[in-house]
């Protein structure tokens, strides 16, 4: 696994800023070839399009894929597709690979045919299988024909996987042994290999029928006497996974058991393919991206894709967001004669309501994290909200106590403090419960737990929030 350093993440920034500096100042030179009535206008042009873009194709020749990919989608759409064209064709495959599903759309909209195919020819079948969904059904039917049978064969296992489970990114290239052989043996095999599989700590020992019998590490298999056997030295306790697990389960077991690969099995414990650390990190990444957008009612998008596009992206939210601020603003019309008559409470109250936003939020964000992390099962969940319940009790107490206090002195109304106080503790306990029962609500439901969910906390602590403190009020002050 590639660790990034600080030293190297602030290179990659300064990668980035190069290019942009590269890009801007051959829009400069051209924009200036272009105003200008000069004889031989085209032999100036094509010397400054060769001066400035050989100069920016040799810099992104000097950068890993994935820092291409990231200055990809750092750039707007005309840059990007500039940019795009200055790649080394043999790159293509592994950029694609690379780049947020966003940004790929748009990169392969640019592509003929014939250079998408060219790209994919680079790439393993595991590879091709995160590829060809994205892919046109002609661009598909002709790369598949290009594939010899076995590939052909492990593409088509790959894509029967939806992309959510270890099927549909499990590797195909990995070393099995068996296990009536010495160590001896198992080294000489090995030396015929020009390089092992990426991320090869151990080799899979089967039997006949490809059954998985148990693994031997390559540092014990280095330090062992060569005289033993494979069934000696290697270990039977193994971490396995199934085509059909969920891929953010075997991450977090990735992580648990400190994992660089793992066997995928089928129903029958024979081998099919092989997890490894990189792919576990991409997709702890992106469910982690997919949460923080999901928090705030998101799906992924193109940080420059079209005005148009990224709207509509946002509007199934933002149409929630009305409905419920209708419904906030008629409780607060239901009390117009009570804020008529007491102007403190027009003061006083978005600070019930915010507060209370703000402890549901603290809540929603921990119980979503616990669902993600399998921490919260139905036999925990019932303890898990009266412990938040009680949480939000104590702090009403507390803060509303605060608040109540300040209340009192800012208007020189005991009433009107313990009012506040009361609110407080009733919002907050409202808060408590929205933040716990709408993400557990979500995940009964099917749903992603974390998919706007704060939109909805938002929503019922600003509107509850109100009518708990303006009702109060009515009752106690008028």
């Amino acid at each position: 696994m590639t660790i990034v350093t600080r030293k190297q993440q602030e290179s990659l920034q300064e990668s980035l800023q190069q290019v942009v500096r590269l890009l801007d100042r051959h829009r400069v030179v051209e924009d200036m070839v272009h105003r200008q009535d000069m004889a031989k206008h085209e032999l100036v042009e094509q010397l400054v399009h060769k001066q400035n873009l050989v100069e920016l194709q040799k810099k992104l020749a000097s950068l890993h894929p994935a820092d291409v990919a990231h200055i990809l989608e750092a750039l707007p759409l005309f840059d990007r597709l500039l940019v795009w064209e200055l790649v080394k064709s043999e790159h293509d495959g592994e950029i694609l690979l690379e780049v947020s599903d966003a940004v790929r759309e748009s990169l392969l909209a640019d592509m003929e045919n014939y250079e998408i195919i060219a790209a994919a020819e680079h790439l393993d079948a595991d590879e091709l299988a995160d590829l060809v969904p994205d892919l046109s059904n002609e661009v598909r039917s002709e790369l598949l024909g290009g594939l010899d049978e076995e590939e052909r064969a492990q593409l088509q296992s790959a894509l029967s996987y939806p992309e959510d489970e270890v099927g549909s990114l499990m590797d195909f290239e990995m070393v099995t042994i068996r296990d009536d052989v010495t160590l001896e043996v198992v080294l000489r095999y090995l030396r015929r290999f020009d390089e092992l599989p990426n991320h090869t700590d151990k080799l899979f020992v089967v039997d006949h029928e490809q059954v998985l019998k148990g693994v031997l590490a390559i540092n014990h298999l280095l330090v062992s006497d060569p005289d033993l056997t494979v069934h000696d030295a290697m270990a039977t306790d193994v971490v396995t996974f199934r085509g059909h697990d969920d891929a953010g389960d075997a991450a977090q077991a990735f992580e648990r058991y400190d994992l660089v690969s793992a066997p995928v099995v089928d129903s029958n414990h024979k081998v099919i393919g092989r997890l490894t650390v990189d792919m576990m990190v991409d997709v702890i990444r992106e469910e982690s991206d997919a949460e923080v957008l999901s928090l705030a009612g998101l799906k992924e998008e193109d940080l420059f894709s079209s005005v148009w596009k990224s709207a509509k992206n946002r509007w199934p939210w933002l149409a929630v967001n009305i409905c419920t601020a209708f419904v906030a603003s008629r409780v607060i019309g239901a009390f117009e004669e009570t804020i008529t008559n007491l102007v403190a409470l027009a003061a006083l109250m978005p600070i019930v309501s915010g507060i209370g936003g703000n402890t549901g939020t603290q809540t929603i964000t921990l119980i979503i994290r616990g669902l993600a992390l399998g921490q919260i099962t139905p036999s925990n969940s019932s303890r898990l909200i009266g412990k938040e319940v009680g949480i939000a009790l104590l702090n009403g107490l507390v803060w509303g106590s605060v608040l109540g206090v300040i209340a009192w002195l800012l208007y020189r109304q005991i009433s009107l403090g313990v009012v506040m106080m009361a609110a407080m503790m009733l919002n907050l306990l409202v808060a408590a419960l929205v933040g716990i029962l709408v993400p557990l609500t979500m995940q009964k439901l099917g749903r992603d737990p974390a998919y706007g969910s704060s939109v909805l906390l938002t929503a019922t602590t600003d509107s509850m929030g109100f009518f708990i403190f303006l009702g109060l009020a009515s009752v106690f002050l008028m």
